[in-house]
């Protein structure tokens, strides 16, 4: 089965040829054809096909895409181009220019550039129905997503995980090999980014790690 057109074809074939996953789809494509639902249907797995296996240096993990109309595109935290940058990402466009100087463009909240960089913006839950946050949590993507985490921890390369909030933070527990670096703070919504996610410098920390294991670093300015 082609669905990623790079390596995760072969990476994941277990997992996609698996009852779970058939499951999961069924459930998924009755949903896009009774509701609304984001991201559009060839978005799904996007962030799979910008960033292949091989390439992945980080991870951000997500919780589910963004609710509102033409906002999700496949990537956690990202938003399409013409698309209101959100507050959880204009906070982390903050934290980026207090720990690097970098100075993002305040209109534009596509991160396609940190994807094909080698950062795998993985929502945990892939698909949600307009305006219901959290509302396909029981399609059981997770058991797909957990299993991408699962596959990355057993990668030979160094790997840095970008874990934000307590959703993210409780994947650590498939984070076992060594040779990975775990980046955890507070969730950058408006609503935590002050308890912690502020002054925490994950860029530069992901920068360190990947720059002392002899990897290029990422190039966060979009």
């Amino acid at each position: 089965m082609k669905l990623f057109n790079n390596d995760w074809d072969q990476v994941l074939e277990e997992v996609t040829n698996s009852k779970e996953f058939y499951n999961t789809m069924v459930l998924a494509k009755k949903e896009y054809a009774t509701k609304t639902v984001f991201p559009p249907k060839e978005n799904i797995f996007e962030a799979l096909k910008l960033t292949s296996y091989e390439n992945t240096r980080v991870v951000i993990v997500g919780q589910d895409p963004y609710h509102g109309t033409g906002e999700a595109h496949g990537l956690s935290f990202s938003v399409k181009p013409g698309v209101r940058v959100p507050p959880s990402l204009q906070n982390i466009y903050k934290e980026i220019n207090d720990d690097l100087g970098i100075r993002e463009p305040a209109t534009c909240g596509d991160l396609t550039k940190w994807a094909k960089e080698g950062v795998l913006m993985l929502n945990a839950i892939l698909t949600v129905e307009k305006d219901k946050a959290g509302s396909h949590s029981a399609l059981g993507w997770e058991f797909f997503t957990d299993n991408i985490i699962k596959k990355l921890n057993e990668k030979e390369t160094p790997v840095v995980f970008i874990l934000w909030g307590s959703f993210a933070r409780s994947k650590k527990f498939y984070i076992t090999n060594p040779i990975h670096h775990i980046v955890e703070s507070p969730h950058p919504s408006p609503f935590s980014a002050r308890n912690g996610f502020f002054g925490s410098k994950p860029f530069s920390k992901t920068n360190s790690f990947l720059i002392e294991k002899g990897l290029k670093p990422i190039d966060w300015q979009l």
